[in-house]
């Protein structure tokens, strides 16, 4: 559930004159509804959930239990988003990244808003609690408070750290998909929730530096705008550097095999060498493309998906 996830009005049910004429009208009414969840969202769901399931499942789940968690988490992260949109209308309408989206375009009020995103919150802790487990229900309802209250109400506008404690939110599909299959958490769970904890600021770091301006004007206090680049690209090493202590640490508790060893140690090098490469650099004086902090961006996707990859080949390679 970070912004990294965002989608505009352009992006979603506005089809630009595409699409059979009949069901343009209804484009036009549900789209940016479906804009408010930041639909992209699915793409973080889906890479780190159901590989957590197939671990902590040693195979196949239910397609059932993986459909209705998909969807709980859908919902949730949903209605957190929905909520967050609400609530930043105002940085929003000043961003140019963002000032597309549904609110601060005038495709939906903030009071359909506020309702629509609490709505889907309430409906998505009834679904996961009577159709998966009241667990992951809880963990979910937790995820929306985390986000919505901690980061989106308290940290963000007051703090430059506010995306490495506000991505906590984003770090508990892994422990829903855990709890969806087995009713508790494990170690195991807790050290890949720990992997996209540290994972969080090298990703978004890099594009809060691309979009540092806009950020700027806002008056949100993201690190690259209130600190030095210097100081961006050490602490980026540092979470980088336990991001990867994290996904090893998981090889001695004996829930994986030699796929996911293999696969977490080679794509935590590639990335590694990225941030590397990113402060030296920096170190050199080097900005703006020749920096390149979107490959870095767009790095850490590459490697999360990797290493989730793995996770869920994992249980299926037994010699």
């Amino acid at each position: 559930m970070t912004a990294t996830q965002g989608a505009s009005v352009r992006d979603v049910g506005q089809d630009g004159g595409r699409g059979p004429r009949f069901l343009r009208p209804i484009a036009r009414i549900v789209g940016p509804y479906v804009a408010l969840t930041k639909p992209r969202i699915i793409e973080l769901l889906l890479i780190t959930t159901i590989p957590t399931m197939f671990l902590a499942a040693g195979g196949f789940p239910s397609p059932w239990l993986i459909l209705a968690t998909m969807i709980g988490g859908y919902l949730a992260a949903g209605g957190a988003n929905t909520l967050n949109m609400y609530l930043e209308r105002d940085i929003d309408a000043k961003m140019k990244r963002t000032r597309n989206r549904p609110i601060p375009s005038g495709a939906v009020t903030p009071r359909a808003a506020l309702v629509f995103g609490l709505t889907l919150s309430v409906v998505s802790t009834l679904w996961l609690g009577l159709l998966v487990n009241w667990m992951s229900a809880a963990l979910g309802l937790g995820a929306i408070v985390l986000y919505v209250v901690f980061y989106t109400m308290i940290l963000k506008r007051r703090t430059s750290q506010n995306i490495v404690w506000g991505g906590i939110a984003g770090c508990m599909p892994v422990l829903i998909g855990w709890s969806a299959v087995t009713g508790t958490v494990s170690w195991t769970a807790v050290l890949l929730f720990l992997v996209i904890f540290f994972w969080t600021p090298p990703h978004y770091w890099p594009l809060a530096e691309k979009f540092s301006t806009d950020y700027a004007n806002a008056g949100v206090p993201m690190l690259p705008v209130v600190s030095s680049r210097g100081n961006v690209a050490g602490q980026m090493l540092l979470h980088t550097g336990l991001m990867i202590a994290s996904s090893l640490a998981i090889i001695p508790l004996g829930e994986t095999g030699w796929v996911y060893g293999v696969v977490a140690a080679l794509s935590g090098a590639w990335f590694g060498f990225l941030v590397i490469r990113y402060a030296l650099r920096v170190r050199k004086g080097m900005t703006g493309k020749a920096l390149g902090p979107m490959k870095v961006f767009h790095g850490s996707i590459t490697y999360l998906t990797v290493l989730f990859l793995g996770l869920a080949i994992d249980p299926f390679v037994t010699f």
